[in-house]
């Protein structure tokens, strides 16, 4: 990145860099994986790439669909433009297929689709590893109107129909994903971050047997090996499409 621009953040997965706009940021994306509040680390080459180009199209797709997104247009294959934003520390992450976390805290059986989408919010703080957090909690601290809460909901369930009916589409079942937002300088809430297989559980459809093909970051966590065939296969099956 050129050295007139400031680093003002730098998180596990990507730099954010000021703009000549100061409306607007540049955020380029690494190459790191991390995994477990970042115990497990790794680098892969091209990852960052991958990760840039999966987010702008389904940025592209969401903004196409009403949805309110950070996202402003792809400055090269690993960095984007986007609009300033506070960013809001809670994560929002909504599951169609129980998996994971959710299965380990409760009686509910790996792979059971659920009957409407789970909802969970987690505060955004690695030193406290990420609680689980109520809404009480939320308001207790202070950390947003219940009104934004309902509409950062809202606009959840909204960005699931349209994830779940796209993904389809390409032959991937969205198990579950993990969302941030954040209040632009009108005080306006977007959605920020990023969505790829970094944050998204994607199956492959494709399969027979009803084996379990994860074409995600589960391929990192799990030592299933093939992380950036993964994502270069959701890459290709996104250009095939759009």
């Amino acid at each position: 990145m050129n050295d007139k621009y400031e680093l003002l953040y730098e998180g596990k997965a990507k730099k954010v860099f000021s703009h000549d706009d100061k409306d607007k940021v540049i955020i380029e994306f690494k190459d790191d994986a991390t995994a477990f509040n970042a115990l497990k680390k790794a680098k892969f080459e091209g990852k960052g790439k991958l990760n840039c180009l999966i987010s702008s199209r389904i940025f592209e797709l969401l903004i196409k669909n009403n949805i309110p997104t950070h996202f402003l247009e792809l400055k090269n294959e690993n960095t984007m433009i986007a609009q300033k934003i506070k960013v809001i520390p809670l994560e929002i992450v909504l599951r169609n297929t129980a998996y994971g976390s959710l299965c380990k805290q409760t009686t509910i059986k790996s792979g059971t689709v659920l009957v409407k989408p789970l909802i969970d919010i987690y505060l955004k703080n690695d030193e406290l590893n990420d609680p689980l957090i109520t809404k009480d909690r939320i308001e207790l601290m202070n950390i947003i109107s219940s009104k934004d809460l309902d509409l950062i909901i809202d606009l959840t369930l909204k960005i699931n129909l349209i994830l779940k009916s796209f993904f389809k589409s390409i032959q991937l079942q969205l198990v579950d994903f993990k969302l941030e937002f954040g209040y632009n300088l009108k005080n306006n809430i977007l959605l920020a971050d990023e969505i790829s297989p970094d944050n998204c559980r994607l199956w492959d459809l494709n399969q027979k047997n009803d084996i379990i093909v994860s074409l995600d970051k589960d391929r990192f966590r799990n030592d299933l090996g093939g992380l950036i065939e993964a994502y270069s296969e959701i890459n290709r099956r996104i250009n095939d499409f759009i």
